[in-house]
């Protein structure tokens, strides 16, 4: 009998033996219920989470498959005690349901008001004496049933989840206002995976499809309206990308330009089918929130939320009070730095499509990447300046670091006919690094116009590289952009490394192989950020070759 790849351990970590002949089949399982933590070369450290579990369950998957996986790949058995926790949380997935009572309950007088019940007196006993819960409900109907208050369906979600005890909405949706949206395939077809996302999507009602970057989300988004046949909000990260998908809808379905609506800093239009910035949404007029109150009196079919880890705070306000629509969250990677999964999953919807990058990779739809980390020696007198910094001043100062020009401009000189993205966190480091480069800037500063006129240039091979801040990391669509070279970013952020892989995986029609630089200050905290960052990529199956300087 051979020996796994995997050692489960009591605390629910498990480690996965990298050099192993199963690890990669092991580590494309595991991606399914566990959240990679750390990973060096040789052993990656994954802990199996009540959030990773009850999104597996929400997919489909069972307690007997995941149980299954860590036995097949284990060197030693799985401790009783993981195995049993794993089957009880679960089996909590959906002991509680949301519903609508129906015409023959409480003799008629409720017939669609919301419900909230559970097959276990006891566990419905526990939740509802619980202080937030409590003044979500009104008065007791039976043993196992409370009315859920008018306005509180998405607060009562996120609070059940905060207790363990996730709910299943089975209250179903508001159809919106009909409108017909159809899909013209003419020179292309629907990919196998993007049917199945929008398949999942539909089955669940609303929840969250995760593809990796360039593999087509917005393509599921189009599919979804046109499988409801209604009106529709898409909230997006900026104009550029509202843009960019009023651009996609024109190609892919039958809207005419008269159908689709811009709703940001610059334009503002609501049409049967409205796009919108998250960034218009959140904007305070007098202390209220205007443009948000005026989109949430439309009735609309379904909500889709691009890039919808990034969600800010407010939206998830937009979200809890619409949560009879349909919502479809899109994204490369559900990881948010400030904690707030289990918001996306209750007010959003569970994961219900999930594809594996290197999936992806195999089938074509994405360029194969190769990365690479490249540790650069500060000066001398950057190391003293670092040394004596406070700690809050010290990645800007590692990460900031003029050693990095020269290194950069080698780097594009080693890949004369590629384009190339040089992209960071601060506008002055950029300011320099253009300026060493002779090359155009694009940051949040930049007018949305030029920017659109300088993406377009790079797409047609006019401009060869360009320096852009953090308004490329989402949505940008650069087909050709081969080589990425990343000079600072936002501390440890996974799902910001994440994206900027993204924006190289266009697959090339020469077959090229893409390129990721990362730029390191050798002992600075510059590279305990960028161990952090590569995490979901090392989930994903990407790997980084470590070089120093004078190796490029």
């Amino acid at each position: 009998m051979t020996l796994g790849p995997l050692i489960v351990q009591s605390d629910h970590t498990v480690l996965l033996e990298v050099a192993h002949s199963d690890a990669e089949d092991a580590r494309h399982e595991l991606a399914v219920f566990a959240e990679l933590e750390r990973a060096p070369e040789h052993i990656h450290t994954y802990r199996i989470t009540r959030l990773g579990l009850w999104n597996a369950r929400a997919a489909g998957h069972t307690a007997d498959e995941i149980l299954d996986t860590l036995n097949r790949h284990a060197k030693f058995p799985v401790p009783t005690g993981v195995a049993s926790e794993i089957e009880d949380t679960m089996r909590r997935y959906g002991r509680l349901t949301i519903e609508r009572a129906a015409n023959e309950e409480y003799g008629g007088e409720r017939e669609g008001e919301l419900i909230l019940r559970c097959d276990d007196p006891a566990i419905l006993r526990e939740v509802v004496s619980a202080k937030k819960i409590a003044p979500l409900l009104g008065n007791r109907l039976d043993d196992r049933t409370y009315p859920v208050v008018s306005w509180a369906r998405g607060e009562l979600k996120q609070q059940l989840v905060a207790r363990g005890w996730p709910a299943e909405d089975l209250a179903g949706y508001r159809p919106g206002e009909p409108y017909d949206i159809e899909l013209v395939q003419r020179g292309w077809e629907l990919r196998d995976y993007q049917a199945k996302a929008v398949e999942a999507f539909q089955r669940g009602g609303s929840g969250v499809v995760v593809l990796p970057c360039g593999a087509g989300k917005t393509i599921v988004g189009a599919a979804a309206m046109a499988a409801l046949d209604a009106k529709a909000l898409i909230l997006v990260t900026n104009a550029v990308s509202a843009r960019q998908w009023r651009s996609e809808l024109l190609r892919r379905t039958s809207l005419t330009e008269e159908e689709i609506g811009e709703y940001s800093g610059q334009v503002k239009e609501v049409k049967p089918v409205t796009i919108a910035t998250y960034q218009i949404l959140t904007s305070r007029r007098r202390g209220a929130y205007a443009h948000l109150s005026l989109l949430d009196a439309q009735d609309w079919g379904v909500i889709v939320y691009d890039e919808v880890h990034l969600l800010p705070a407010p939206v998830f306000k937009l979200t809890a009070e619409l949560q009879a629509r349909r919502r479809l969250g899109l994204t490369a990677t559900l990881v948010r730095e400030d904690g707030r999964e289990g918001d996306v999953f209750s007010l959003i919807g569970p994961k219900r499509y999930d594809a594996a990058w290197k999936d992806i990779e195999a089938q074509g739809f994405i360029a194969p990447a190769a990365c690479f980390e490249v540790r650069i020696d500060m000066a001398e007198s950057e190391r003293m300046d670092y040394a004596v910094a406070e700690d809050q001043d010290r990645y800007r100062i590692a990460s900031s670091t003029l050693v990095k020009q020269p290194v950069a401009r080698r780097i594009v000189e080693k890949h004369p006919d590629e384009s190339v993205l040089v992209i960071g966190q601060y506008i002055d480091q950029l300011e320099s690094m253009a300026e060493a480069l002779r090359v155009p800037l694009i940051t949040g500063q930049t007018p949305v116009d030029e920017r659109e006129r300088l993406f377009q240039a790079f797409r047609d091979g006019e401009e060869r590289i360009l320096v852009v801040s953090k308004v490329a990391n989402f949505s940008v669509d650069l087909p050709d952009a081969s080589v990425a070279i990343q000079i600072s970013g936002s501390f440890g952020s996974r799902q910001e490394e994440a994206q900027r892989l993204g924006r190289l995986l266009r697959p090339k029609s020469n077959g090229t192989t893409a390129s990721f630089y990362t730029l390191i200050a050798r002992d600075t905290v510059d590279q305990d950020f960028a161990q952090n960052r590569q995490r979901f990529l090392a989930e994903q199956g990407y790997s980084y070759t470590i070089l120093d300087a004078d190796q490029v």
